[in-house]
């Protein structure tokens, strides 16, 4: 009786390594992060790089802050971008009104590193 319980126990744990794999827990835990609250701005710097560069490809992204004013704020990014063989980073910054949120002022600036 007793290795009939440990058969069926250690038969549980590899079942349910079959059934549900670790590595879809951890997606599943990586789903639930809360959403930034830069993110909106983040796509919308994407959005008028690929604007900028339509041939370019971006490879990686990074957000580098937010400077906050009493009537706006300004998102700043840093996007990697390859085209033709060559990479170069940009620099995104997005000025916006603090209440509606509307767009000031969008500055992009090309950097070799």
């Amino acid at each position: 009786m007793k290795k009939l319980l440990i058969s069926l126990a250690l038969s549980v744990v590899f079942c349910s390594e079959i059934i549900v794999p670790r590595n879809l827990l951890n997606t599943a835990y990586a789903q639930r992060k809360p959403i930034p609250p830069y993110a909106k701005w983040g796509v919308f710097a994407m959005k008028k790089t690929k604007e900028k560069y339509p041939k370019a490809q971006i490879i990686d992204y990074l957000h580098i802050g937010r400077i906050s004013g009493p009537t706006t704020s300004t998102e700043k990014f840093k996007l990697w971008l390859k085209e033709n063989g060559k990479e170069f980073g940009v620099f995104i910054d997005i000025e916006f009104n603090n209440q509606t949120e509307q767009v000031k002022k969008v500055t992009l600036k090309e950097t070799p590193k």
